[in-house]
């Protein structure tokens, strides 16, 4: 078996192999080194992997095994010369990874791999006998590695994440500077055909301005900008950023660069402008938490699928839709992805962005909401409350800063209520609205701004209820965890007795633990998963050069173990003891005995995470004690607890983002909803569905009825009694080389398995 990859992260070659072995193969997994060069040149390049040659690799960036271009592989000789090659060793299922060119290729040399073979035969380079028998038929699977995520059908490609992870650290450390000296700053990121790097960006750091390929800006657009940095000037802000897509073009299709931007800004307005080009820093650096799951996650569906592969199969592509890995059909994706750059060339630029998906679609309408939409004149006489409620998490001002502007956009007055529940309770609200430049730069600010607190409103209902008629509060926007669950479906119960309450409220999930019902993601989960992992990367490093050494790592989540299963497939843990599933002293002892197997290989180092709650007995002490006693003579121990240094630090991209799109749309359903609820002169909500938590659920934003959600609650230990993650849990011990059959990760995901067959229209 053999993975050709134009572009790869390293992790997908640990999981290709051990799914091979935990299936039970003779598993000869081959990496071709250089790409398609490798595969053409043969002899070296193409070299046995084992599951120790690739431990290790999960915290490196780029690819191993090396990618480069190779114009050998677009001529039939060449591709004659790759055939020979993989015959020789018996290899029929390729695994590639790259963009729709890398994918492309591979799908021709499918197609013609029965005429090459015969050409083979014919040039007496193959014997017309068992060995081409074998060889009769060619499987190919593709991800995708693309920084720029270009590339249809798949909401995310490989590497996407990381690189929006470069720009945002580069746009936070110019802002210090151009807020202090009141500059424009211009940065150009990568983009030459698709501008998700820079609408994201724009997104995350709130720029004034942001040039895309997909949907140049209309005639005039130079008047329009200076105008919009002057606004923002006169409203008191001290920088303005432009984020510029390398690949920007007017509507008659010249480029838009940055120094004809500079030198707009510059003599029309007078402003000190700096421009900033980020180049190939965006490819480089450590893997993100999401890029390091999602390679993962798609390298063990790229091995199902060769191993499921009959010679009638289709060359499919495994995609990510919502939290599923799909597969579906490689030349269809290709085929949407070339239809993006022929409605681009011929002007029809709305097509282009839908053809881009629902996410990139829901991006740019986000975009244009908050950017370039102007506070309107009418007042719409509402009052809207914004509250932060529970631990303080990272993505909580993102949120706030996103439906204050939509607020203002729809015409509301925004209140700022201090200190949750509690300071509703004793009247720690705003008595002016908050303005549009006094949430300005939130974004990139961690923690809470309004200040938070777990006070539930249950105990103090009538302080409650007077102060939402005193300040004249009309809907109310609560961010938060468990607790501002928790405490919505208190403001629902109490409407019975108290009309003050009878207003449309809305729940944005917003906790490190990820255990709000009705959404598969939380505002500052993902942080939360970054911070884990790099601590676990510099944790595990400081035993290089040492002897053998076990370290054990307790996480935040309470009783949810979403952040030690996914810290443990990002940081490539030995095993993640969380309270969903339960364990006991033999699955301890069965653990042991792997690690000490698994140190007398290779491998010096191993992680082991344990979520704060996941067993009054076996606590992190007791899990430490225990393998030091075990391990002694082979390998020692060290424990951290990470604490609170998990809810702390600067939003991810993801958070950011996430936390943007919420908060927008969570004013956007108010808006409409206080226009339902309008009776008599007045503002009276009761129905259900007037109280909802906003969640992401797959791929779509959702409102849910808080009443609805609690059949799906174990308030006890305040998690969902269904959580999509749990099915992803094997993958983790096949990486970890257990002893496990790929049936229990298969049945697992039986639910996950969609379109595998169909079409990508479909």
């Amino acid at each position: 078996r053999a993975a050709a990859c134009r572009l790869v992260t390293t992790e997908t070659l640990t999981v290709a192999f051990t799914v091979l072995a935990s299936r039970g193969f003779i598993a000869l997994m081959n990496c071709v080194i250089c790409g398609y060069q490798g595969l053409v040149d043969g002899g070296e390049n193409i070299c046995s992997a084992s599951w120790e040659s690739v431990s290790m690799m999960l915290q490196l960036g780029g690819t191993v095994i090396g990618s480069a271009r190779c114009k050998d592989f677009q001529t039939r000789e060449g591709r004659m010369k790759a055939a020979c090659n993989l015959v020789k060793l018996g290899i029929t299922n390729l695994c590639v990874i790259g963009g729709d060119g890398s994918l492309t290729g591979a799908n021709e040399f499918r197609t013609e791999w029965s005429g090459l073979l015969a050409d083979l035969v014919r040039a007496g380079k193959q014997s017309d006998s068992e060995e081409a028998k074998k060889s009769s038929h060619l499987n190919i699977v593709g991800m995708v590695g693309s920084i720029d995520n270009d590339f249809c059908g798949t909401d995310m490609t490989i590497g996407t994440d990381s690189a929006l992870h470069r720009i945002i650290e580069v746009v936070d450390a110019i802002t210090t500077t151009a807020q202090s000296h009141q500059r424009t700053f211009i940065l150009e990121v990568m983009g030459r055909h698709c501008g998700y790097l820079a609408l994201v960006s724009a997104l995350a750091c709130g720029a004034d301005w942001v040039f895309i390929p997909e949907m140049p800006p209309d005639e005039g657009w130079e008047d329009h900008l200076c105008r919009r940095l002057m606004d923002q000037r006169s409203r008191g802000s001290r920088l303005n950023v432009i984020i510029v897509a390398e690949g920007a073009i007017s509507r008659d299709g010249k480029p838009i660069t940055s120094d004809q931007i500079k030198k707009l800004v510059t003599d029309r307005l007078g402003f000190d402008t700096r421009t900033t080009i980020l180049g190939h820093v965006q490819r480089g650096g450590t893997p993100s938490a999401f890029d390091r799951i999602l390679g993962s996650r798609m390298g063990v569906e790229a091995v199902m699928a060769l191993l499921e592969a009959t010679p009638d199969t289709p060359a499919c592509v495994v995609s990510l839709s919502g939290n599923q890995a799909v597969r579906l059909p490689l030349m269809e994706c290709v085929q949407v992805t070339k239809d993006v750059t022929a409605a681009m060339a011929q002007g029809k630029f709305e097509d282009a962005i839908k053809l881009r998906g629902r996410s990139f679609e829901n991006n740019w309408n986000t975009y244009k909401l908050l950017a370039h939409i102007n506070p309107p004149d009418v007042k719409s006489n509402i009052n809207v409350a914004v509250m932060n409620i529970g631990a303080p998490c990272a993505g909580m001002n993102a949120a706030v800063r996103s439906a204050v502007k939509m607020g203002i956009i729809q015409g509301h007055s925004m209140l700022a209520v201090h200190d949750g529940f509690d300071g509703l309770a004793h009247g720690q609200v705003t008595i002016e609205p908050i303005t549009w430049t006094s949430v300005s730069g939130w974004t990139g600010i961690g923690g809470s701004m309004l200040g938070t607190k777990r006070t539930l409103p249950g105990k103090m209902m009538e302080e409650v209820s007077l102060n939402i008629a005193k300040y004249n509060i009309h809907a109310l926007v609560i961010i938060g965890g468990f607790e501002a669950y928790v405490g919505g479906l208190e403001l629902v119960q109490a409407r019975e007795k108290y009309e003050e309450v009878c207003i449309p409220i809305v729940v944005i999930p917003a906790t490190v633990s990820n255990n709000v019902p009705g959404s598969d993601f939380s505002i500052g989960a993902d942080t939360a998963l970054n911070t884990i992992t790099s601590t676990c990367d510099r944790i595990k490093q400081s035993a290089a050069g040492t002897k053998r050494r076990v370290f054990i790592v307790e996480t935040m989540g309470g009783y949810c173990g979403y952040l030690a299963t996914m810290a443990g497939l990002a940081a490539g843990a030995d095993a993640a003891y969380i309270f969903e599933e339960k364990f006991t002293i033999r699955d301890l002892e069965a653990n042991v005995e792997h690690l000490l197997g698994k140190m007398k290989t290779t491998v010096k180092r191993g992680l082991i995470l344990r979520n704060e709650n996941c067993n009054s007995n076996y606590t992190t002490d007791f899990i430490f004690s225990l393998y030091s006693e075990e391990g002694k003579g082979v390998f020692d121990c060290r424990k951290n607890v990470l604490g609170h240094m998990q809810q702390g630090g600067t939003p991810t991209p993801f958070d950011r983002n996430f936390a943007t799109k919420m908060g927008a749309k969570s004013v956007l359903w108010l808006t409409e909803k206080l226009k339902e609820c309008y009776r008599h002169g007045r503002i009276f909500a009761n129905t259900p569905d007037s109280a909802c938590v906003l969640g992401m659920k797959k791929r779509a934003l959702n409102f849910q009825p808080l009443a609805d959600l609690k059949a799906d609650t174990d308030f006890e230990h305040r998690i969902p009694k269904t959580q999509w993650w749990l099915k992803i849990r094997p993958i983790m011990k096949i990486l970890a080389k257990y002893d496990i059959k790929l049936d229990t990760y298969e049945h697992a995901n039986l639910e996950h398995v969609v379109n595998k067959t169909g079409s990508l229209k479909k």
